[in-house]
């Protein structure tokens, strides 16, 4: 998912300097992949219904997983060919790639946390994107110098994609639970196919929950989280190429962000069982707007570092704490309130591209428009946190006690 999704973040800057594509081209091309993977999310949620009414349909999700993998190989070399008409196909198609493999591969990972007892540890599936950024961000460092072309890069990437993918092939075909969403499968009632067949047991949510205005504000919040990062990470190379002098340090920020992903992403295994979710969230949103806020307001070096890193830590701990807060408020109906908090995250994320180069094109000053657009990021990160920050005030849940 590093690779499919996000290496294309380092490459655009080298795309630009090629002359293979404009910044209007280059949001097209990031918000075709977003499209993409709100659509493959969307189609993993309503698997159960077309798996059951569409015989031919029903692959065991290993085949899935399988499957994805390797478009995500054909995927990423395609794009070193010099088709720019079919560039956006590449990428949407990418997108719905790396959401079939992200969403059935954590599916299988909680299940096999869940019949260990360790479903706090969930959030460690989250670190692979993180290092996928990070490889991609280090090896475009090493490019650069050498003075590579963008469509080397691409051949570079398909071929750690296709190393990355051989050294988990086997270990995929392990029984993989029929569930498709990772968070019902961090249910302890969770279980693969070869284990006992069993009835889950019904768990009520908690009595002062907000029912469905609690619902309605948590997927707005997390809706406006897609928003929020998304200009950064689809920008960040360019953005600071643009207000910073040339630098060997302005290819390091990218590595930066994915190293802070996978911390982050351990970091959030250790939060006190007893933390109420929307705290969690509402302090990663802060951080998340304190990190784009910094590359508004303190265009330098050490600022830029320091952004990377605000933004990373947040990127998935979001994520972590949006599902557990999903299956607390809803612990019967997971699946179905995981697809409308995914459908609003990923209209947010698929919001931000256009309009930065929107900002850029009207302003036509390209650090101006970025500057527009990360500011209006900042904002709705900085609402999302006051939502969190209502709901924790208005439906205060029962101190828990940590489960020995």
């Amino acid at each position: 998912m590093g690779i499919g999704r996000f290496a294309f973040t380092p490459v655009l800057p080298m795309m630009l300097h090629d002359g293979t594509l404009d910044l209007p081209t280059g949001s097209w091309l990031a918000t075709a992949n977003y499209i993409g993977y709100l659509l493959g999310a969307l189609l993993c949620a309503a698997s159960p219904f077309w798996q059951r009414y569409w015989r031919g349909a029903a692959w065991p999700p290993a085949r899935l997983v399988h499957t994805g993998l390797a478009a995500t190989v054909a995927l990423t070399l395609a794009m070193a060919l010099p088709w720019p008409d079919a560039w956006p196909t590449w990428r949407f198609l990418s997108g719905i790639a790396s959401a079939v493999v992200f969403v059935f591969t954590s599916g299988w990972v909680m299940a096999q946390l869940a019949q260990r007892q360790s479903t706090h540890l969930g959030s460690m599936i989250f670190a692979g994107p993180g290092a996928g950024i990070a490889l991609s961000g280090l090896a475009v460092m090493g490019m650069v110098q050498q003075h590579w072309l963008a469509s080397s890069a691409w051949i570079a990437f398909g071929i750690l994609a296709l190393l990355l993918t051989l050294a988990v092939w086997r270990t995929l075909d392990s029984p993989m639970p029929n569930a498709v969403c990772p968070p019902a499968s961090l249910s302890a009632s969770s279980h693969t196919e070869s284990a006992a067949p069993s009835t889950p047991p019904t768990v009520p949510p908690e009595d002062n929950t907000g029912g469905t205005l609690e619902i309605g504000l948590l997927a707005v919040a997390y809706g406006l989280a897609g928003f929020g990062y998304i200009i950064s990470a689809t920008f960040l190379p360019v953005i600071a190429r643009t207000v910073l002098p040339p630098s060997p340090w302005l290819d390091m920020f990218w590595p930066i962000f994915g190293i802070s992903v996978s911390v982050g992403a351990l970091l959030a295994t250790q939060a006190p069982r007893t933390l109420d979710n929307r705290l969690a969230l509402l302090v990663n949103y802060l951080l998340q707007a304190a990190g784009v806020l910094l590359s508004i307001f303190w265009q330098t070096l050490p600022g830029f570092v320091l952004s990377s890193i605000l933004l990373g830590l947040p990127f998935t701990s979001i994520t972590f704490f949006a599902l557990q807060e999903v299956r607390r408020l809803r612990p019967g109906q997971t699946a179905s309130l995981l697809a409308l908090i995914t459908a609003l995250y990923g209209i947010g994320q698929i919001a931000g591209p256009p309009l930065a180069a929107a900002l850029v094109e009207h302003t036509g000053d390209l650090a101006r428009g970025f500057d527009l657009a990360l500011g209006a990021a900042a904002a709705t990160l900085l609402i999302g946190a006051g939502l969190y920050w209502l709901m924790f005030r208005r439906w205060p849940t029962t101190p828990k006690h940590p489960t020995p």
